[in-house]
């Protein structure tokens, strides 16, 4: 997201009402920013170094947005607990919150500065997402009831950022016992048609 006139990015996010659990707090964020609910969710890291703590940079935010106090509590340490969601993103109805004038997707490789650690969230992010693509995450979200081979060597690459050979690719991936084979298959001229997979579990 992009604070009102200010040269400020910083990734979604939001604070816990003292009468609020933590993960009820992330899925209200979630929906207000993304309109989705029912999602894959994952809490994944907390960040807490001191050097967090850079009260000009919310002093000036929160100044172009109506003042602040100097003792108010916005301007104090932050303790973030991070959470990534596994979404489709042609779904999403982007959202920014009160005090943002924009809220949009970059792509890895083009991010803008951010403000915080907030770059450091995201590298943990997508480490903890790689390392845990074959325990958990397979075909959360990130694909159809039924989908090709193909179709789920996209996923990997896209979350690997490589290229991966498509014979030992799909050895791998069957060798797991995690798929079912269909005998529909795709569209697509009767030689070349590929067989649709589901996930067993």
């Amino acid at each position: 997201m992009k604070y009102h006139n200010t040269d400020f990015y910083a990734l979604p996010g939001g604070f816990v009402r003292l009468n609020e659990d933590l993960n009820t707090a992330v899925r209200i964020g979630l929906k207000e920013r993304t309109g989705l609910d029912n999602i894959f969710l994952e809490q994944f890291y907390t960040f807490g170094n001191v050097s967090r703590f850079k009260p000009e940079i919310m002093k000036q935010i929160m100044e172009v947005n109506g003042g602040v106090n100097e003792n108010v509590w916005i301007l104090e340490r932050f303790i973030s607990v991070a959470y990534y969601a596994l979404i489709n993103y042609d779904d999403v109805e982007l959202t920014p919150d009160a005090i943002s004038e924009s809220c949009d997707w970059y792509d890895l490789d083009n991010l803008p500065e951010l403000i915080f650690d907030h770059k450091e969230i995201i590298s943990k992010a997508l480490a903890t997402l790689r390392a845990n693509l074959e325990t958990k995450l397979m075909g959360v979200n990130l694909l159809p009831p039924m989908f090709t081979m193909k179709d789920l060597q996209k996923v990997y690459e896209a979350i690997l950022d490589e290229k991966l050979h498509r014979g030992a690719f799909q050895r791998k991936i069957l060798s797991m016992n995690l798929l079912k084979r269909h005998e529909k298959q795709f569209s697509g001229a009767a030689h070349k048609a590929p067989f649709l997979y589901s996930f067993e579990r």
